[in-house]
């Protein structure tokens, strides 16, 4: 973008898919589970934030071209749950030459997402950002009360994605699966189209950055049985894209801890590394809400 006036490209009304219904952890379905949902007094099982992060790619490359899948950074607060059959529509606008504000909404109007995207290395504040400075203290804590900022885990083994194997419990579909049903097809994507990519290998999705992040490693010590949902998300590719078939190394950090009326929640930053050369391909960082109805030790008059 090229001048100071500011420019809103919009997409088209996209269903999004519910790809988590087989989802589990701790040997028990999740939140995106129909029946686990309706427990926890939710309309239905929701779909799983990052889905809607491929809505903005065309809108993204339209803007600053394909440098986007090189050192594009989306920053997402998520605002309202998209059940399957739900339409929704993104628009970004620009507030400068390598920054802009997004949303997203339902067809009724309800938002889904607000946030920013931002084109590197200098993304200034983002949406994530700036939500992550305004923490205060979280108070008495019941379900995340054995974490605290600064703790690290790294994950033992390199991580990838591949284009047939599926992504574990966590994310019970494979990167071909998930091409299939995704709202924005790149042909970058594909074995296919593979060699037109700047690095003439097929490359991940934005949206399945945290799933990379996330498919492999013990995970923080969060008190169980419980269930959790993403309410943030930020991926900022360093040195991207995230190609598939390539190792990455990855390292987990509680910056942040809170709460709200029905959730305690905790702020991971994860640094992704490509483990061959070293260099930092992508930073995610996560906030990851739990219910606090659903932990069966939360002392109840602490129960809104």
């Amino acid at each position: 973008m090229r001048f100071d006036t500011p420019v809103t490209v919009s997409g088209p009304m996209r269903t999004p898919a519910q790809m988590l219904d087989d989802q589990s952890y701790d040997g028990h379905s999740s939140v995106h589970d129909d029946a686990t949902a309706e427990s926890m007094g939710l309309t239905g099982a929701p779909i799983e934030g990052p889905t809607h992060f491929s809505q903005f790619d065309p809108l993204a490359v339209a803007v600053w071209g394909t440098d986007w899948f090189e050192r594009g950074c989306i920053s997402s607060h998520f605002r309202t749950m998209v059940v399957a059959g739900e339409e929704v529509q993104a628009s970004l606008t620009t507030t400068g030459p390598n920054a802009a504000r997004i949303e997203a909404h339902k067809a009724d109007g309800q938002p889904v997402l607000t946030g920013t995207a931002s084109l590197g290395p200098d993304h200034g504040e983002t949406e994530l950002g700036a939500r992550l400075a305004r923490l205060g203290d979280p108070g008495e804590l019941f379900v995340v009360d054995q974490l605290h900022v600064g703790m690290r885990e790294r994950v033992a083994e390199p991580v990838s994605i591949s284009h047939e194997e599926r992504n574990g419990p966590l994310y019970p579909f494979s990167l071909a699966e998930k091409l299939e049903r995704i709202t924005e097809r790149h042909p970058w994507y594909t074995p296919e189209g593979a060699a037109s990519s700047p690095r003439h290998r097929a490359i991940v999705p934005i949206e399945m950055a945290s799933v990379l992040a996330h498919k492999a490693g013990r995970g923080f010590p969060v008190r169980r049985p419980s269930l959790g949902l993403f309410l943030d998300l930020e991926v900022q590719l360093a040195a991207g894209p995230i190609l598939v078939d390539q190792p990455y190394t990855v390292e987990h950090e509680v910056v942040g801890l809170g709460q709200s009326r029905r959730t305690e929640s905790y702020w991971t930053r994860s640094t992704v590394t490509d483990a061959d050369s070293g260099v930092v391909a992508a930073i995610v960082l996560l906030h990851s809400g739990v219910f606090k109805e659903s932990y069966p030790a939360y002392p109840r008059k602490h129960l809104a």
